[in-house]
């Protein structure tokens, strides 16, 4: 007998039955032992007399499975994985099998082909720190996780001004329904587009009672050359405080793991989603994500919350009247005595304006709004000015130029009073 074909537990059956015929046990003894009953042990004892106790290992095995794919079929799978699907993960490769093609087979027998094909390889999780499971929170709009996700989302088929195919991926999630509520393509994660994004966030849905972030400087001060570097304070707090949302900063990734997951789900999903829509610049990224990908992605992933109110708190009428005063960076220089001020090597005169006079060493704030304007106020008030040739401009052109390069997205569809 072969006993290297039978499992462990036919192993032990076919002791147990040795152990019967050789007069050691009585079948009910056997029967309790294995886990059957009594006529179940006759049964395997006139098979092991007529066959021997290989008549106890599985019929099938050796045998191809009554249920196995079709060969053809199989072999159109293993082209198209090849050729189209090369690297996607068995789940989402399984969904546009049967999307695109009508082959339904569910991920694990894709992951089986992928994984015969060298296509996939199963990854081995290292050692992890112990952490707390947290409840999701009960309403949508209670909280927020918010970070963006440097990645080639575009792969080669778009290249930025630097060379490099990065762009950085803005997103929110909601903690009850697990939602991406908002997400589009920005330069990078500083503070212009990060007011840019909670701007269109709040005119669009309102503004969440608490936000999760990371300790990246655009929201936290933590070490000198953030306190040094006026790009890196946090007036993105300044921002929230004044509307009364809540930060809450993570002290790992984990802590926030909702958003870091998703950002790994979408590295590999979304890649692919804009690679089979043939979309290379980031303003079609952006179209395709608001109208196509998200609705999609949501009803698939997003889940109900434990109660069905809403969170979300509506900008006031003086809020959205005043949009560009509140998100906005705000920088503090003193007024010269020729009336001008200077910022970022850019001289600016400020021209007479009505209610408001102007003297030397007046304190002036300096206001620049997400899509790159700039005004100056005094006292409160917004005081009329203009550029001008005073001094050195070495880089004032490039400056501006690097200023404007954000622009709210949607910004031309929504009303901004000035």
């Amino acid at each position: 007998m072969q006993f290297t074909l039978m499992s462990k537990k036919e192993l032990r059956i076919a002791e147990t039955i040795s152990r019967v015929l050789k007069g050691d046990l009585k079948n009910k003894a056997a029967a309790r032992i294995i886990g059957v009953q009594p006529r179940t042990i006759r049964r395997m004892k006139a098979k092991v007399r007529k066959h021997g106790l290989s008549a106890l290992a599985h019929g099938g095995r050796g045998r191809p499975g009554n249920r196995r794919m079709d060969a053809k079929e199989r072999a159109k799978m293993e082209r198209l994985l090849s050729e189209k699907y090369h690297d996607f993960g068995p789940t989402l490769a399984a969904e546009k099998l049967l999307l695109h093609h009508a082959i339904g087979h569910d991920p694990k027998t894709v992951r089986s082909v992928m994984i015969a094909l060298g296509l996939w390889k199963e990854r081995r999780r290292g050692v992890e720190t112990h952490r707390e499971w947290r409840l999701r929170r009960a309403r949508f709009g209670e909280l927020l996780q918010y970070d963006g996700s440097y990645h080639a989302w575009l792969e080669d088929r778009w290249t930025g001004p630097d060379g490099s195919h990065e762009l950085c991926l803005l997103l929110a999630i909601d903690d009850a329904t697990g939602r991406v509520t908002q997400a589009y393509f920005a330069p990078h994660e500083g503070l212009l587009p990060t007011l840019g994004f909670w701007l269109t966030y709040g005119l669009e849905l309102g503004l969440p009672l608490e936000i999760y972030v990371d300790r990246f400087s655009t929201y936290k001060m933590h070490m000198k050359v953030a306190a040094e570097n006026e790009d890196t304070k946090t007036q993105f707090g300044r921002v929230m405080e004044s509307l009364g949302v809540k930060l809450i900063f993570a002290h790992s990734p984990q802590a926030k793991g909702r958003v870091e997951r998703v950002f790994g789900t979408l590295q590999d999903r979304l890649v692919k989603e804009l690679r089979l829509a043939g979309i290379s610049t980031p303003e079609e990224a952006n179209v395709f994500i608001k109208q196509t990908f998200l609705p999609d992605f949501n009803t698939k992933f997003a889940v109900a919350p434990r109660e069905e109110n809403d969170f979300h708190r509506q900008l006031t009428p003086d809020e959205k009247k005043n949009i560009r005063t509140i998100f906005c960076r705000e920088d503090r220089r003193t007024v010269c005595g020729d009336s001008t001020i200077s910022h970022e090597a850019i001289w600016y005169q400020l021209c007479p304006t009505p209610r408001i006079h102007v003297r030397p060493k007046d304190k002036a704030v300096v206001r620049t709004s997400p899509d790159g304007e700039i005004t100056v106020w005094i006292r409160g008030k917004q005081v009329i000015s203009r550029t001008i040739e005073k001094g050195t401009r070495r880089f004032a052109e490039e400056l501006i130029l690097k200023k404007r390069t954000f622009l709210i997205p949607g910004k031309a569809d929504i009303s901004i009073s000035r």
